[in-house]
């Protein structure tokens, strides 16, 4: 195992950067996810990671050693990738067992290791099969066999359960994540998606167009967003957003609907801001804020609701059942020590 430092990484393609001075500190046995929209940059990092695109600038350091320009097969590294990419033409233990036939291993420490491998990820009664014979989920679990039986010092993990189904995604989270508790090896993991992040990592890095918006644990950065952007792409559903000015110590929107704010904002009074309100703070309340019920989304142990406040839509999540319909009127409420308060024009986060 060992640690992997970044440090003021950057990636262009010809004069077009798309990776601008990335810094990231990931702890020996550290479960690290990368996470942020399509074209975001993280899987060109995983990429320089792994040795698989050359670095325009910084340095990467695994270890002791800094591998810019070590091949990506002497920075023992094992890569899990989105389409599995098992040879159709071996068996389960043929696939895991390659890349140390490759090394000219000892047949004792090869099968050692498969078996050890196959037993870890329930493998075992499969081992003669054929990927053409296995579910997708295990297709997943025998490439993810293929890099622990290498006893890397960093696992690579490119968006690994993006072609499985709602159900089976669930679960191989939970297999994932036990599998890096069990073994305790370097992880860094790249997903679009943020329940993945919130449930999985250690470690959160919130990446955009190319930079590092947040760095933090999932609480870190559901509680204390540094910015709009994350605020916005870290829950589900995500978090509202109202558009208005600071008010004294509250906040007012231009139909003049007045919000609580849970202290004095860093903003003169009158400056344009953004409230943000999570759907799941917001509760039913009879002397709260009268709004429009526009849509009511039952999903059994929760109710999401569109609702018009003001000009304003805002979805709100309650646990309770929700017996008012299209058209009607309910009173709402939110904690004001749960809101958060945004800059209009940059963005940042304006309370402390």
């Amino acid at each position: 195992m060992a640690s992997v430092e970044i440090r003021d990484v950057r990636k262009a393609y010809g004069t077009t950067p798309v990776i601008h001075g990335v810094d990231i500190d990931i702890q020996d046995g550290e479960f690290v996810i990368l996470v942020g929209p399509s074209g975001c940059g993280k899987s060109t990092l995983l990429r320089m990671i792994a040795g698989l695109e050359n670095i325009t600038g910084g340095d990467i350091r695994i270890g002791e050693r800094v591998v810019n320009n070590v091949p990506p097969k002497e920075r023992d590294i094992a890569m899990v990738f989105q389409n599995y990419a098992l040879y159709p033409h071996m068996t389960v233990a043929q696939n895991m067992a390659f890349s140390l036939k490759l090394r000219k291993a000892p047949k004792s420490e090869i099968d050692s290791r498969v078996n050890r491998a196959s037993e870890i990820l329930g493998l075992d009664k499969l081992l003669d099969r054929y990927p053409r014979q296995l579910s997708g989920g295990q297709r997943q679990r025998v490439a993810m066999g293929r890099a622990i039986v290498r006893d890397p010092q960093v696992f690579l993990f490119d968006e690994p359960l993006s072609n499985l189904d709602a159900k089976l995604r669930v679960a191989m989270r939970t297999e994932i994540k036990d599998l890096h508790q069990r073994l305790k090896t370097t992880t860094v993991y790249v997903t679009h998606d943020q329940i993945e992040a919130m449930t999985m990592a250690d470690k959160i890095v919130v990446m955009h167009d190319g930079i590092v918006e947040q760095i933090g644990t999932p609480l870190e950065l559901y509680d204390r967003p540094n910015n709009r952007f994350v605020a916005g792409f870290i829950g589900s559903p995500s978090m509202n957003f109202i558009e208005g000015k600071v008010k004294g110590s509250g906040f007012e929107t231009a139909s003049g609907l007045h919000l609580p704010l849970p202290a004095r904002p860093g903003a003169a009074d009158g400056a344009p801001a953004v409230y943000g309100l999570r759907p799941e703070h917001i509760a039913l309340d009879p002397n709260g804020i009268p709004v429009t019920v526009k849509v009511v989304e039952p999903t059994g142990s929760e109710t999401q609701v569109f609702v018009d406040a003001g000009g304003q839509q805002i979805v709100c999540v309650f646990r309770e059942r929700v017996t008012a319909g299209p058209g009607e009127t309910i009173k709402i409420a939110a904690d004001p020590q749960l809101v958060h308060l945004f800059d209009a024009k940059d963005g940042k986060r304006l309370i402390n």
